[in-house]
Formats: structure tokens, sequence, C-alpha cells
């Protein structure tokens, strides 16, 4: 733990280094090529950070704000796009706006307002779930799957709720959430579009689907070239997770991950094709239980067929859990320690 800690010190130290040149020297670059080479380095560097991990929270944790959210949007500010143009005021709105999945809303809200409640019933279903691992002998591989679904949707609200709090308190940016009640998507392109991991296509729309329907617009009409924009967008996502996947387990990708991705874009592209027709849609329309239901179903199902296969084959999610439930009952004897001191010495 010592020595992730160190290490925790050393790639995040870098990371401030690196954000403060990209603030001060690549905005007096012009834009396009030549600012995007002036920030190549960084790019490079943040690819290589996670490795510096053996723990997969920390390596994952480290990848997705600087592998995936800061070289993205690095990339976009270097042709005067993204949510770092315009430039941030200061140095540490800079970093925060950077490396961390957070927007400022439209129509900011008090911090005050924050589901402290819904927090803390996921906190709480988040630590029954840990004690549900100690059980995990006895569960089938259906309900053992459904957890890891559950813990990884809890997890990411929790982390990123700490950020949002934490920058709230260092800036006073006031945020819009991360995720939008994805139980509650009625349809594939409301998942991935509105409900789940926001800040995700926020990035790839003008990274990848823009650029990619620009493009295809030379070819075909406007209504048509969404649909190459859409694939691109996916597959990008799907060649990042098995990024994201070899931080983790350190294996060559497999490319079920990547097919997992295509499989969803091809499947919201016909989603949306099929919503073109109008007369198809009032003849088949459902309701939205049904949409619900058959949405979620198909994002476990497939989740099982092709995102997950890897992971168990490795037993990444045995560690991922473990790790989990050692960093709970770490912070409980250190928050044990710290009564038992405050007590003594009062």
């Amino acid at each position: 733990m010592d020595d992730e800690l160190k290490n925790l010190i050393k790639v995040w130290f870098s990371a401030i280094i690196s954000i403060s040149y990209c603030y001060y020297l690549p905005p007096r670059i012009k834009s396009g090529v030549p600012r995007f080479l002036s920030v190549s380095p960084v790019l490079a560097l943040f690819l290589v950070l996670p490795l510096f991990f053996s723990s997969l929270h920390l390596s994952l944790i480290t990848a997705f704000f600087l592998t995936w959210l800061a070289n993205f949007k690095l990339i976009l500010f270097s042709f005067d796009k993204g949510p770092l143009i315009p430039i941030p005021t200061n140095l540490p709105r800079f970093f925060c706006f950077t490396c961390f999945p957070i927007n400022v809303q439209q129509n900011p809200k008090s911090q005050s307002h924050l589901p402290k409640l819904v927090f803390a019933i996921k906190v709480a279903i988040f630590g029954v779930l840990l004690h549900l691992y100690g059980y995990r002998q006895n569960l089938s591989p259906t309900v053992l799957l459904g957890l890891y679904f559950v813990h990884l949707y809890l997890e990411i609200e929790i982390i990123l709720t700490f950020v949002k709090v934490l920058v709230f308190i260092c800036l006073g940016c006031d945020l819009e959430p991360q995720s939008n009640k994805p139980y509650l998507a009625t349809s594939l392109q409301d998942f991935w579009g509105r409900r789940w991991n926001l800040m995700v296509p926020a990035i790839l729309r003008p990274a990848v689907y823009a650029p990619m329907r620009r493009v295809s617009e030379r070819k075909m009409s406007s209504g048509w070239a969404l649909f190459p924009g859409i694939l691109a967008a996916f597959i990008v996502s799907g060649l990042v997770h098995e990024l994201l996947f070899f931080y983790m387990i350190r294996e060559m990708p497999t490319g079920e991950v990547t097919l997992f991705f295509v499989l969803h874009g091809v499947c919201t592209a016909a989603e949306l094709a099929v919503k073109k027709k109008t007369t198809v849609m009032q003849r088949w329309r459902l309701s939205p239980a049904v949409s619900r239901l058959i949405t979620v179903g198909f994002v476990f199902v497939s989740g099982g067929w092709l995102f997950t296969p890897q992971l168990k084959r490795s037993g990444v999610m045995e560690r991922f859990t473990y790790e989990a439930v050692l960093f709970v009952e770490f912070v409980k004897h250190k928050l044990f320690t710290l009564l038992a001191i405050k007590i003594v010495t009062s």
C-alpha cells in the first residue's frame, strides 16, 4: 500500500507538471498540427503513467482521468475545440477541466441541492455488495455477473461524487451529474447518449462523431452521414476500452471488447434508422417499461457475452472486488484509529 501511495504521488505530480506546460506554452502556438505536436509528448506520457501501478483501481482511475479524458481534451484543445476552449482563467481550473469528467452546467444550482440521501443509499448498497462477495461461492455465475455490473456502476458514481465535491470546494464550480439513471434507458441511443457516463459521449461527439460525419457528408446525404459517425465513435470507444483492459490485466487485447462496442454501434444505428420510419414507429411503439427491460437486458446480456469474459478469464474481477474490500477495511481501520486517538487525548 505504501509503495502504491508513493507511485500515486509521483504519477499525479508528473500530471500536474505536464498540464502546467500545456496551460502556459501550447496556447502561444498556432492551433492545428503545430499545437498538436507541442502537446504530443504529454499525450504519450499519459499513455504510460497507468502502468506505474500494480493496483487495479489506481491504474484504472488514472487511465480514465489521464489516458482517456485528458488526452482527448488536449487533442481537441490543439484544434481550438472541446471543453478547454475558451481556456480556463487559471491553472487550477485548467487542470481540473483537463483531467476530471466534469462540465460546468448551463444553469448552475447550489451544491446544497446534491441528492445526499440518494448518495447515502448508493454507499449503503455498495457496502452490502462488498459483504455479498464473501458468499460468492454460493452465487450463480449470472447473479455474480449482475453484482459486478452494479459494483462498477456504484463505484464510478461514488468516486465521481467525491471528485465533484472536491472541485466545488476548490473552484466553486457546480457540476452536472456523470450519469442519469441508466437503468431507466428506453433505447440504446438513450443509454449511451443521455444516461451512461455522460462525459464520454460529450468528448467523442466533437472528437470522433462530428469529423466523421462531416467527411461522410461529402459522399452521402446529411441524414445518412450520421451512421458512419456513430459507428466511428463506438469503434474508438471500443479501442480505448481495450487499452483500459490492458492496463488492468497486462495481456494483449482479444478484440472482444471492441466487438461489444461495434455491436452496440450497429444496433444504435439500426435503431435510429427504424426511428426515421415514422410508420414503423407508430405501428410498433412499445411502452416505456418494456423498452427499458429490452434495453437494459440487451446491455446486460451482450456485456456478459463480450465485455466481461476476458476479465473473468484473467481473474481481474476477483482481484478488483478483493481490492475494494481491502480498501474499505483499510479506511475503517484508519477511522477507528483516529477516533481512538481523539477519545484518548480528549
